[in-house]
């Protein structure tokens, strides 16, 4: 779903970037509300997972791939507002660092991978959550709907878009046919990847799964009278929360396996919107990345003959980029947000 540069014309790139801009300053605003001293370095966690999970592209059929695009994740795992920011910095180091994603294109990324996929995402998500029971199989099941239905919404704003501002005249309806279609097939692989992740989360450490905040009740005790009173500390002391230094530890072991061992053996195939673009034939509006020449641009390591070695470390720095990244804006938030409480006037009722 990268979009590159010379899909879309000069005012709708500058118009999505508005948008995204704006966007990302309001998640800015909101996120400090999400983030306390556990989600703040897990935000950062969840932006190097979500790196790590794209380079996974897996067949669809009919020579094309699919990868987690991760906006529905992001949320249920840190908060919407803190899972746009996660997936803008996903987006922002993958053009910038590996040429992945066009420059002018940015902001229509963000709002597609970002914006879109949280939106609708976590809306689903928030639905589902309601109907479905109100345990970890309820949640998982709907991470599962939540997931599975963002990646065609991520497609049919594609198709919106460029309908209005592409650089090519294609019928509107050819291009949701064929965009939607193939990405409804990548939907159940992004609702698989969420509800197994989402699963594993809940089965570790439940505290830290943000969408499933709602499921956690104090310990009861039932009094001689029948009563059920939440269990209270005793004085002075206090239940100890679980550690989450090993629980990031781990994942971030996870992220750079996926990343730097797994990633090689991904399929090589065209994703949903190269394979579209091929067949409708608009993909030779796509411009050479600006970036094309650095470093490690197409995610290897320029010098490094080995392909595996120099896509392992590719992938191993990008995660490590990603973490440094999300985790700095995260804990920024995180400190600025204390600042302005320690300042606000304490109240006669405090």
């Amino acid at each position: 779903m990268h979009v590159p540069d010379g899909f879309f014309t000069v005012p709708m790139s500058l118009a999505a970037g508005v948008v995204a801009a704006s966007g990302v300053a309001y998640c800015l605003r909101k996120a400090r509300d999400e983030l306390d001293d556990r989600m703040a370095p897990l935000a950062g966690l969840v932006a190097a997972f979500v790196f790590a999970v794209q380079m996974l592209n897996f067949p669809v059929g009919a020579g094309t791939s699919g990868h987690l695009i991760g906006g529905a994740l992001a949320a249920i795992l840190v908060g919407p507002y803190t899972g746009v920011l996660c997936i803008a910095v996903v987006v922002m180091v993958q053009a910038l660092f590996f040429a992945d994603g066009g420059l002018t294109a940015l902001g229509i990324n963000i709002c597609l991978m970002g914006l879109v996929t949280v939106l609708t995402g976590y809306g689903v998500f928030r639905v589902v959550g309601k109907l479905a029971p109100r345990n970890r199989t309820g949640v998982v099941v709907a991470s599962f709907a939540g997931a599975m239905v963002s990646v065609p919404m991520s497609a049919l704003l594609f198709t919106g878009l460029y309908a209005i501002g592409g650089t090519s005249s294609i019928d509107p309806v050819t291009v949701a046919a064929a965009m939607g279609g193939v990405h409804v097939v990548i939907g159940l692989g992004e609702g698989a990847i969420t509800a197994l992740t989402v699963s594993t989360v809940l089965a570790v450490r439940p505290d830290l799964v943000y969408g499933a905040r709602s499921l956690a009740r104090p310990a009861m005790l039932r009094t001689a009278s029948g009563e059920m009173v939440p269990v209270r500390p005793a004085a002075g002391g206090h239940r100890a929360a679980p550690r989450l230094r090993p629980f990031l530890l781990g994942g971030v072991a996870a992220a750079v396996v996926l990343a730097g061992l797994v990633s090689f053996y991904a399929s090589a195939n065209p994703d949903g919107l190269e394979r579209v673009a091929t067949d409708l034939g608009f993909l030779d509006q796509a411009q050479d990345h600006p970036l094309d020449n650095s470093a490690f641009a197409d995610y290897s390591v320029k010098g490094v003959d080995d392909e595996r070695l120099s896509t392992g470390l590719a992938g191993a720095l990008g995660v490590a980029i990603s973490l440094g990244v999300g985790g700095g804006v995260a804990w920024a938030l995180r400190r600025r947000a204390r600042r302005r409480s320690a300042a606000e006037p304490l109240t006669p009722e405090s």
